[in-house]
């Protein structure tokens, strides 16, 4: 049997009769190329539309879920933050001690832990000033540890020349210790200048980064300004 498809004389006769088909048009490359083009345009101009025919309230929920899913991933790692520092500031107060509480409560104090211990007697007028500070301290930075003993109490024939003690721990290892009152300054000692003291060995997170004692040369500078007020003042009378 003839082939319908073949270009002959006799088939052209047949097609316009109408006995056979038409012949089938071949797709060329260029046409598939079109086609696929076509589609792509048409979804992406569809897509197009949607966001054009979107109210300017429909966008903003559109940007409204976008800035929730950050908000809330925000709001995850602040808790987890939260809860972190919260595990730690569980202390807060001046805990009194005795040798027999010490490897517990300072070598055994747990990982990443500051322990401050004031060696301290009754009677000794800056103990009194310095356990007052640490007080305060205590419940401004609750993540750190702070002890007090009696000095005897705690270490037999501790000489009541060394008082006011003080002794850093980090990790249940010793760091620093500020011995006896020339050290600590005397009576004249601030809380902030303590507190200063206490950060410089990184005992607690203070912000105060300099030294808050008045230096030398400001307390002269002090001094003679006042001096010479007083006399312009009696020369005016």
């Amino acid at each position: 049997m003839q082939d319908p498809n073949e270009d002959t004389e006799w088939n052209d006769i047949l097609r316009r009769k109408g006995i056979i088909p038409e012949k089938e048009k071949e797709v060329t490359e260029d046409q598939i190329i079109n086609i696929v083009e076509n589609t792509i345009n048409e979804k992406t101009g569809r897509a197009a539309n949607d966001l054009e025919s979107k109210t300017l309230d429909e966008l903003d929920e559109l940007e409204d879920e976008e800035d929730e899913k950050v908000l809330l991933e925000y709001r995850r790692k602040r808790i987890a933050e939260m809860k972190e520092l919260a595990s730690k500031c569980k202390y807060g107060e001046v805990k009194e001690i005795s040798a027999e509480d010490y490897v517990q409560e300072v070598n055994n104090a747990g990982d990443d832990v500051w322990v401050v211990l004031h060696l301290y007697k009754s009677g000794i007028p800056l103990c009194a000033l310095i356990n007052q500070y640490l007080a305060n301290l205590a419940r401004k930075f609750p993540a750190t540890k702070f002890l007090k003993s009696i000095s005897t109490t705690c270490i037999p024939n501790w000489p009541d020349s060394n008082l006011p003690t003080i002794f850093i721990y980090h990790n249940g290892s010793m760091v620093k210790q500020i011995i006896g009152p020339v050290e600590l300054r005397g009576m004249k000692l601030t809380e902030a200048e303590l507190e200063w003291m206490l950060g410089q060995a990184e005992a607690v997170p203070t912000k105060i980064t300099e030294d808050p004692k008045p230096k030398v040369r400001d307390v002269l500078f002090s001094t003679l300004r006042y001096e010479t007020d007083d006399v312009a003042d009696s020369n005016d009378w």
